[in-house]
């Protein structure tokens, strides 16, 4: 039997806030969750370090990052994928 494996790895979607570093970006993560006792739709937001080799994503852009093994102190996640480019003003 030789069937695509799925991948066990999670993945966000996010906006990429800092790309200063070299070979890193960091990726701004927003969820939409109910309040528990207002019941109102508050948005949460977490922001996390992403491994990229080539330095080609930049300030703005929309990408997809998996969880990987750890790669640095606070970084163990890696860009897979771009979604969307960042709009030029």
């Amino acid at each position: 039997m030789t069937e695509a494996k799925t991948s066990l790895k999670r993945t966000l979607i996010g906006k990429v806030v800092s790309d200063k570093r070299s070979k890193t970006v960091t990726v701004l993560v927003e969820r939409r969750v109910k309040h528990p006792i207002y019941d109102k739709i508050v948005i949460k937001s977490s922001k996390y370090h992403a491994h990229d080799e080539s330095g080609e994503y930049k300030m703005g852009d929309v990408i997809e990052i998996a969880e990987s093994r750890p790669i640095s102190k606070t970084k163990n996640w890696v860009v897979t994928r771009l979604v969307q480019k960042a709009a030029i003003v």
